[in-house]
């Protein structure tokens, strides 16, 4: 990786796309080694977390983790996600976060020297490219690793430097769990609120 320790450097997590790159990778992230870890390579700005909940929960087991990152050093964006039941009896789920991130991410160019994404969706190419005429260096961390590789090719080509996940996971692993790819095929007993989002077609 080439990060610059004077760069001014921001992180902008797409929280559903990092938990499912870490599950089918299997490991689990630890937040708190996962900003040292960038904090000791450049000047971190912000780190943005970015993450939508089920508006059907009363209780989420995401809260402990979004009200931890709240204190220790990530600034939090959230909106309810809407499921639903489409006309054709199929389940359906509204809680895409792409305006938010690309919102803050532009707002942010003017200040930084460059945009770290922690997604591999292909919609952020133009994103990227936007911020790119700014004069922001951009970094995609995603995973081609995973089955089916979790990152877009037209998002890769535009970054001007991609970072596979696996390769750095163990900067930031808070425990090693099974991989999606490893495990049989029969349903986990305890479903975490960004399965539901990751699992579940947008409309």
């Amino acid at each position: 990786m080439f990060f610059q320790p004077q760069e001014r450097l921001c992180l902008f997590i797409d929280g559903t796309s990092l938990y499912s790159a870490s599950r089918n990778l299997g490991f689990e992230v630890d937040y708190r080694k996962l900003l040292s870890f960038f904090r000791s390579k450049s000047n971190v700005l912000r780190a943005y977390y970015y993450s939508a909940v089920l508006e059907t929960e009363e209780y989420s087991p995401l809260k402990p983790l979004t009200d931890w990152l709240v204190y220790n050093g990530y600034f939090l964006v959230t909106k309810t996600a809407r499921e639903y039941t489409d006309h054709a009896g199929r389940r359906r789920v509204k809680g895409n976060m792409d305006i938010e991130l690309a919102v803050d991410m532009l707002e942010m160019a003017p200040k930084i020297d460059h945009a770290v994404l922690f997604s591999g969706d292909a919609d952020f190419r133009r994103l990227l490219e936007a911020v790119q005429r700014q004069g922001v260096r951009t970094t995609v961390i995603a995973s081609i690793k995973t089955s089916p590789p979790l990152i877009g090719d037209e998002l890769r080509r535009q970054a001007d430097q991609f970072v596979e996940l696996a390769d750095i996971a163990s900067h930031f692993t808070r425990r090693q769990i099974e991989s999606r790819t490893s495990r049989p095929a029969a349903p986990a007993p305890v479903r975490h609120p960004a399965d539901h989002l990751s699992d579940l077609p947008e409309e």
